[in-house]
């Protein structure tokens, strides 16, 4: 089957088109289900690949956008969300609420409406590369448009 006709990759596919024409999804031969395999496959930094994190909070979800050789710091997002709890989601509600299976989370194209928070080192590639919907399926894209498109807000929030 090819990928790009998957309903999850269109739904991705649909908005980057619709912010900028020149974007597009790529489809690559090999998972990028983790931040080192899309690296490997894309032979750039881990660092550069955007990891999309749903987490559960006491009353909502969020995504966080993190750099692929990062790990996010659960007392920063209390402290930034001034909330007592904070949780990594179960496979489960991050389908419900993305429509995406992990390893295929896209920053874009979420059934539901759901809080952005981009960890500003991200800022330090020029080129960043994101899930599409699909774990072999990523897209290219800058900083200042990854934040344009997901109106996300930039926190610092990794340890």
């Amino acid at each position: 089957m090819d990928l790009l006709q998957k309903e999850t990759v269109i739904r991705v596919s649909k908005i980057l088109k619709d912010f900028d024409e020149t974007f597009s999804v790529t489809t690559l031969e090999n998972s990028a289900r983790t931040a080192n395999e899309a690296a490997a496959s894309l032979n750039c930094e881990v660092g550069a690949i955007v990891k999309s994190l749903i987490f559960k909070t006491e009353n909502s979800f969020i995504l966080c956008l993190v750099s692929g050789d990062k790990k996010v710091s659960l007392n920063k997002i209390k402290k930034f969300l001034k909330v007592k709890d904070v949780s990594m989601a179960d496979a489960e509600d991050v389908k419900k609420i993305t429509g995406f299976t992990i390893g295929g989370v896209s920053p874009i194209g979420h059934l539901n409406k759901i809080d952005v928070y981009i960890d500003k080192s991200l800022e330090r590639f020029s080129n960043l590369f994101a899930a599409a919907g699909h774990p072999n399926c990523i897209f290219k894209i800058d900083f200042l448009n990854l934040q344009k498109i997901t109106k996300g807000l930039i926190k610092e929030f990794t340890e």
